[in-house]
């Protein structure tokens, strides 16, 4: 989620039990919950490659968590401590307790990853154990319905002690209700993907391809075809994802990662087509956008480079391609399909942080890596 999000949240929560634990409390929740994203200070020494190699990476796991409660509890406890000078007389309620702080704040920062979690972006949760990333694929990076449930609730909550603790319960029914809506829409998209690829949809390259898996989990041990169980020369299934839409709960992107290619199809779960039952005269499957995913001796050159590794371990579909001119100059572009909303892919100098270019010599040198060229 987003950082306006995960502010506005944390002033939710202080309007529940945890914001009366004391003065402190509030504060303590609003920089836990932004906490973990101070990741971004990685990319002072090192640019946008350092940056996304530590993105999200140990702040979001459980030491990183614990450790930013306590923290965020020693830095809020201080400044209450030494920089209130006002008399007791008019401080009100007293500092919360150091411990109490922590646990607040603690609280905070893991509702901050647990928020994350559901996005299509993801999250790497149990880093720095496991440097996998892990996302269930409910919920857009910002969700505006979201948005407008807590500005809600914070605006309308501002009359007396009892509408914020009203308004904050109403407000997180409604983020409840709004996550499981999501949740059944994405099964749903999930299950239609046979209607929307037709006969174009080839089957799973392996027995135990993760096409329904509820909680993903990338990058893939091997990106090559072969070793996600395909057969050289044999089109077949890799992996099947259905992305949630910015503005509706009802509009998906369906993700199909086949052996040689990916193909996005948009869907709209409120299209009355699905209400009726499938029809040989369907021809959903030609509306199916394609990028072809060709891992040439170039492409697996280049993947070698430090950018493009720090890439692959960020994308979860990497589409590669690749172009070798008469004199042997190697251009390879490494992308990720879930970004590939306005084109991108096929744009090779459309600035994108998420596309990655390397050159290569005749000879094999490595000549150019970078980001969003």
């Amino acid at each position: 989620m987003d950082n306006v999000t995960h502010t506005l949240f944390a002033l939710t929560l202080a309007r529940t039990p945890l914001g009366r634990a004391g003065r402190g409390s509030t504060a303590a929740l609003i920089v836990a919950s932004n906490a973990p994203d101070a990741d971004i200070v990685t990319a002072i020494p090192g640019g946008f490659v350092t940056y996304l190699r530590w993105h999200r990476g140990p702040t979001h796991g459980p030491i990183g968590v614990v450790a930013l409660g306590v923290l965020t509890a020693a830095i809020v406890w201080a400044c209450y401590r030494l920089l209130d000078r006002r008399p007791d007389t008019e401080r009100g309620a007293p500092v919360a307790s150091f411990a109490m702080l922590a646990i607040v704040a603690t609280i905070g920062a893991l509702l901050h990853v647990l928020m994350d979690l559901p996005t299509s972006y993801g999250t790497r949760l149990l880093s720095p154990f496991d440097w996998h990333w892990y996302a269930v694929d409910w919920m857009p990076i910002i969700d505006i319905y979201l948005l407008i449930a807590i500005v809600a609730g914070l605006f309308f909550g501002r009359a007396s002690a009892a509408a914020r603790g009203r308004n904050a319960a109403i407000v997180l029914a409604l983020m409840a209700a709004n996550y499981g809506l999501r949740a059944a829409a994405h099964h749903e998209a999930l299950a239609l993907a046979p209607r929307l690829f037709g006969p174009t949809l080839p089957q799973p390259c392996a027995a135990d391809s993760p096409n329904a898996a509820v909680l993903d989990v990338w990058p893939r041990e091997h990106l090559m075809p072969d070793a996600a169980g395909a057969v050289p020369g044999r089109r077949c299934l890799v992996e099947m994802a259905a992305i949630p839409n910015f503005f509706s709960p009802f509009s998906w992107r369906v993700i199909a990662r086949f052996s040689n290619a990916y193909e996005i199809h948009d869907v709209d779960l409120l299209d009355a087509r699905f209400k009726a039952p499938a029809s040989e005269s369907e021809v959903f499957w030609r509306r199916a956008i394609r990028y072809p995913n060709v891992w040439t001796d170039a492409v697996v050159h280049a993947a070698a480079t430090t950018t493009a590794q720090v890439f692959l371990g960020f994308s979860r579909f990497p589409v590669a391609r690749s172009f070798v001119d008469p004199a042997g100059t190697a251009t390879v572009r490494l992308s990720d399909v879930r970004f590939a909303g306005s084109g991108f892919v096929d744009q090779a100098r459309r600035p994108d942080p998420f596309t990655v270019i390397i050159r290569t010599s005749a000879d094999g040198r490595i000549t150019e890596e970078a980001f969003g060229r």
